[in-house]
């Protein structure tokens, strides 16, 4: 008896591999698989600005960093008691404007820098759903788009949905000029699987429909673009609330673990996986709490280990394991 519904996903053409680096932007769900691809020892930077929803701020992130763009005290407001950015997640806001525009510019520079040099863009897409700024925000550019509400009145923002035409054009200017800063990036697309009920259960059908229409037209169109069937894995492969957490909203962790072995198996070889494999297998020992750590029982334990470790890490000498050789030799 089968109890959900496969289907084949189209493996990516250049697979990725651990001497790669990967910039992840985009909703809460592109974290989820940026917290597994770091467990592997994959190089990463997530979410420079923080998380982002919709494609508009998604494209004006990367055009900032694409520019190195560095703000001052007047490109931020102050909204109880604490200053922040109408581009970036409330973790960049600050008691002082200083020091908001300080950790604003640090971020963007290092982004600047990891993007020139990166092999892979994830772009994870959440909502079509734009909030603009009225006439009565903050330092408001009226009708510029807010990535984060940072809890303001509602009369600060306009309601408006995306259409498809809208978001491809957007996205595929960001696309060229990525092309043009980095000619070697290769993008993956992917829609979030959380469902944007806030919006309400119609409307949030309606982005994601603008979504999947926009970037299904740039992968067809565009070179060095991949799309990741993430949506449909949880949407139409799983398809229960069994497989979301207690709100109903988000995606549990065994939803998001049946995900990131899809990814793997679309986006990864075989000897990438393998190797994940004996990472995960180290992660697991230092993860071991032993009842007598002084036995001699526990120090062969580590001791094997230790040596596991050295031996990945002369044989792959681009993975990050001294926290893993030092756990193993302290004990």
């Amino acid at each position: 008896m089968k109890f959900h519904l496969e289907f084949d996903i189209k493996k990516i053409i250049t697979p990725i591999h651990h001497r790669h680096t990967l910039l992840l932007m985009g909703s809460c769900f592109t974290e989820n698989i940026g917290e597994k691809l770091r467990r592997h020892k994959f190089t990463t930077l997530e979410n420079p600005n923080g998380i982002l929803f919709n494609p508009v701020s998604v494209a004006e992130a990367i055009h900032s960093y694409i520019n190195n763009r560095q703000i001052t005290v007047t490109d931020v407001f102050q909204h109880n008691e604490t200053w922040h950015s109408w581009k970036h997640h409330s973790r960049f806001s600050g008691i002082t404007a200083e020091d908001c525009v300080a950790k604003i510019n640090a971020s963007t520079a290092n982004a600047h820098a990891y993007l020139k040099q990166a092999d892979y863009l994830l772009i994870t897409l959440g909502s079509a759903w734009v909030y603009t700024l009225t006439d009565q925000a903050a330092i408001a550019e009226e009708g510029s788009t807010a990535a984060n509400n940072h809890k303001a009145p509602a009369n600060w923002f306009a309601r408006r949905l995306m259409t498809a035409t809208e978001t491809f054009e957007i996205i595929n200017a960001m696309l060229q000029q990525l092309t043009l800063f980095n000619p070697r990036l290769q993008v993956i697309f992917t829609i979030s699987p959380v469902r944007h009920l806030r919006e309400g259960m119609i409307d949030n059908n309606r982005s994601k429909a603008v979504l999947i229409q926009a970037v299904h037209q740039l992968v067809e169109q565009t070179r060095q673009t991949y799309y990741f069937p993430a949506y449909e894995l949880v949407i139409d492969d799983l398809r229960d609330y069994r497989f979301y957490a207690e709100d109903l909203v988000h995606p549990n962790y065994q939803a998001t673990q049946y995900v990131w072995e899809k990814f793997t198996e679309a986006c990864m070889n075989e000897e990438t996986r393998s190797l994940m494999k004996e990472i995960a297998e180290i992660n697991l020992a230092c993860q071991h709490k032993p009842f007598n750590p002084s036995t001699t029982q526990h120090r062969h334990f580590l001791s094997s280990y230790q040596t596991k470790a050295r031996l990945l890490k002369e044989k792959h000498p681009y993975l990050d394991l001294e926290n893993e050789i030092s756990y193993f030799e302290k004990g």
